[in-house]
């Protein structure tokens, strides 16, 4: 894999250790013996090794490589290192070998079974420990050696988070254990694991470490495509974030039930719709189908497949069955994204609304697109907002190296979009209009910025895409 990269510890977004691990086995036919199970082992660590090459920091002074915590001679902590650390929690433990077994092989999908092979299971781990352990130390310029501070001073205690844990993995429990006494347990959640196996992965999360059974639970989840409903998933989600896991490491590999696409509902953490696809745009943007594709597939962790090529979607129909002049919807489209002027107006939301449509047919093709009528009840808020800012930037145009636009034809196509179309979709282009130009904020102003956000209720880093711009003092 070629390219920069961020370090393990800042981008490794797949799952790791003992979880990571047992999907490497699920992934893989059976081996047909220990060596093979032990190559395994190592392709896994390989893989890391491969996936994860690090930019370097030759450009930083020392004391700046110091404060940010990097060593730029070697790194000993990596995958090698966390798999030992879930491994030795395990051997250690006051589990019983079959708990161990079982919770080992309900995550790693029941393909290799150390019992089989003439182990126990603490023999099996230990063999893996002692793989990791003959590794010679990774030299891998611009690594931490180990988790730094800024981990350690967030990272909750065990304490904190056990009772959660073994929460999460109780109410599985109770629909596996009356699943049993129906003789069934294949039911709409999926194939449900035996309260065996949950028994065992709770004594993982309440006796060895609650992030170690946590990630074992949710391979398991995985392995045997239990149906998750979304509050169930929104929990989960948090605990990942309070153990600093990545979205993707709980997503991914998860069956969620997911509600219908709904764009009233606001659930993404940034800039989402027609204003956040003008965010994307740069100079190079060749305004393509291919490009457009990106925003209208990148729905954020959590939201139900679909609903960023929605919203896009309905931004886009607010404006075609608009009144707005081409010259003003070309006008917006450069204030708000800086890039090259568009002549063509309408074809251009013409293009966006098809790309949207494709994707909706193929992520979900039952829902039924429509225009939920504007919320017009912060129309006045937004406008004074608006009109307070034109005075400022009536010197200015949108995209000045190449096909310039004057801002005041840009302001006049926004009071447009507040007070005729939709005063949301005004809000949003409006603050994408103030990164392009450069506006100077006060700190008054973002403070009722961020009010008009919450009532729109935007998600919780929409608004501070602007923050950059308040004038200090």
């Amino acid at each position: 894999m070629t390219g920069r990269q961020e370090p393990y510890y800042v981008d490794y977004d797949a799952d790791f250790g003992l979880s990571g691990l047992a999907e490497a086995f699920t992934l893989s036919p059976a081996p047909e013996d220990t060596g093979a199970a032990l190559a395994l082992v190592t392709a896994k660590l390989d893989a890391y090794d491969r996936e994860c090459p690090v930019g370097s920091v030759e450009h930083l002074s020392a004391d700046e490589r110091s404060i940010l915590g990097y060593d730029t001679s070697h790194d000993d902590w990596g995958y090698a290192e966390e798999l030992r650390e879930d491994v030795r929690g395990l051997v250690e433990s006051p589990l019983a070998d079959e708990a161990i077994r079982a919770v080992w092989r309900a995550a790693a999908g029941g393909g290799w079974d150390p019992a089989a092979h003439g182990m126990s299971a603490r023999d099996w781990l230990r063999r893996i420990d002692e793989t990791c352990a003959a590794r010679p130390p990774r030299k891998v310029p611009g690594r931490r050696p180990a988790p730094g501070s800024w981990w350690g001073a967030w990272r909750p205690t065990a304490d904190e988070v056990r009772d959660d844990v073994v929460a999460e993995i109780a109410g599985i429990a109770g629909i596996a254990e009356a699943a049993e006494t129906r003789s069934c347990r294949e039911r709409s959640t999926g194939f449900l694991p035996s309260p065996d196996i949950l028994a065992a992965l709770e004594e993982v999360a309440a006796r060895v470490h609650p992030e170690l059974g946590f990630r074992l639970f949710l391979r398991a989840l995985k392995v045997y495509s239990v149906r998750i409903e979304k509050a169930r998933y929104d929990r989960f989600q948090a605990l990942g974030e309070r153990f600093g896991h990545p979205a993707a490491l709980i997503d991914l590999g998860l069956d969620i039930a997911w509600p219908p696409i709904d764009t009233a509902r606001r659930d993404a953490t940034w800039d989402f719709g027609f204003s956040h696809l003008a965010g994307q745009a740069h100079q190079d943007w060749r305004e393509s189908r291919e490009e457009i594709r990106k925003t209208a597939a990148g729905d954020d962790f959590g939201q139900t497949p679909g609903s960023a090529a929605a919203v896009l979607l309905e931004d886009t129909l607010r404006l075609l069955r608009s009144a707005l002049p081409d010259a003003a919807v070309t006008a917006l489209w450069t204030g708000a994204s800086n890039s090259p002027g568009r002549t063509d107006g309408r074809d251009w939301l013409r293009l966006i609304a098809d790309v949207c449509r494709e994707r909706l047919r193929e992520a979900a093709p039952a829902y039924t697109p429509v225009v939920a009528p504007a919320r017009t009840e912060l129309a006045d808020t937004v406008l004074r907002e608006v009109r307070e800012t034109a005075p400022a930037v009536a010197d200015k145009a949108a995209s000045p190296h190449w096909h310039p636009v004057p801002a005041t034809d840009v302001m006049d196509a926004l009071e447009h979009v507040v007070t005729r179309i939709d005063p949301d979709l005004g809000f949003r282009l409006f603050l994408r209009v103030l990164i392009t130009l450069s506006v100077p904020l006060t700190r008054e102003q973002y403070d009722r910025y961020r009010a008009i956000g919450e009532r729109f209720g935007y998600g919780e880093y929409h608004v501070s895409d602007v923050d950059h711009l308040i004038e200090a003092g």
